[in-house]
């Protein structure tokens, strides 16, 4: 792998304590291109932006996935990613669906720990903040015709920050409009799913919620995800949560709450749960929690949310599943505790 590194570093010029998400960007960034049916090798060089022709496939047929993760520094300064074996399966499901060629696991975890390594000062060191790392890949032909791309570019890039919400949320649950539907890519992280949720999105902020409670695109009753989150319920003393399908994203950090819960005596279960079932159990007053879990948000609670014309609204509890939950991880994820489930991957210099 070649290394161009920086002459430079923006570091200086960057306030920590006001960083917002996802809009200041590190000094490098991995670059590897697909061409001649295989993968070159892999360079990591100053983050710069792409010369794109206009015809690049990716504008016309959208053939491009993603993943999200994050580096975590400890009091030692020593820096952590968190299930990055995960995410790299998840890569691969995500690239057979839309056709793109898989990088191989080699190239993958060597171009990101060297990356994290060679940009560690921009990792915070504070509980709640992080590094987010953004994989990405891409169809780059220069091309219109509407079939596969025959070439591809697959980026790391890196992005400091601190928490992605700043408040509870009130969401809306959306009975018009789907996220995905069986057989298509919902299981998928495509960046398509997340650019056709966009105007939903905004039909219920105009109605002065937060995000949407995506539901299923048949009956719209079936209860799947929240914004771009997994979605969690607890009913009396029990966790509920949708079970994954080809409609839902197998999500990171929904399998880490789910074993966290577990580890805590919580009991679980992934199954169905309808609109229907949920203003029920508001109503009989055993509907104590809701949250989204995600790798950008961690833990997302869930204040409220919406129906057609009705709103309810959760009373505050203290001692909550979700602020345990989200400090047990968080202690994980910036060994400040034990790691039972082997979850921390050390980046090494």
């Amino acid at each position: 792998m070649e290394i161009n590194r920086s002459k430079g570093t923006k570091i200086n010029d960057v306030d920590f304590n006001s960083v917002r998400f996802g809009e200041i960007f590190t000094d490098h960034m991995f670059e590897c291109n697909f061409k001649d049916g295989e993968w070159e090798s892999p360079l990591i060089k100053p983050y710069s932006s792409l010369k794109l022709d206009p015809s690049t496939h990716v504008f016309h047929y959208g053939q491009a996935i993603f993943e999200g993760m994050k580096a975590y520094k400890d009091k030692d300064n020593q820096v952590w990613l968190f299930r990055p074996k995960d995410n790299y399966e998840r890569l691969k499901k995500s690239c057979i669906r839309m056709h793109i060629p898989v990088l191989p696991e080699e190239y993958f975890f060597e171009g990101l720990n060297k990356l994290v390594s060679i940009d560690k000062e921009w990792v915070p060191n504070k509980l709640g903040s992080s590094m987010y790392i953004r994989p990405f890949v891409f169809s780059s032909s220069v091309m219109l015709a509407a079939s596969p791309s025959i070439d591809y570019k697959f980026l790391i890039i890196c992005s400091p920050g601190g928490a992605y919400y700043s408040k509870s949320l009130s969401v809306y649950v959306e009975n018009k409009f789907s996220r995905a539907a069986p057989g298509g890519a919902g299981y998928a992280k495509a960046a398509g799913n997340y650019g056709a949720s966009f105007y939903p999105i905004s039909i219920a902020e105009s109605k002065g919620f937060d995000q949407v409670l995506w539901t299923d695109s048949e009956s719209h009753q079936k209860i799947e995800e929240v914004g771009t989150m997994s979605i969690v319920f607890r009913l009396g003393d029990k966790l509920v949560t949708p079970k994954t399908s080809d409609t839902i994203l197998d999500g990171v950090t929904r399998k880490s709450v789910i074993q966290i819960a577990k580890d805590l005596g919580i009991e679980v279960q992934e199954r169905d749960i309808t609109v229907k079932e949920l203003i029920s159990e508001y109503h009989n007053g055993n509907l104590k929690e809701i949250f989204g879990c995600g790798t950008a948000a961690v833990i997302a609670p869930i204040s409220s949310f919406g129906y057609k014309e009705d709103k309810f609204e959760l009373e505050e509890i203290n001692n909550s599943y979700a602020d345990r939950i989200r400090l047990s991880i968080l202690n994980i994820q910036q060994n400040l505790s034990d790691d039972p489930h082997g979850w921390r991957h050390r980046i090494k210099d």
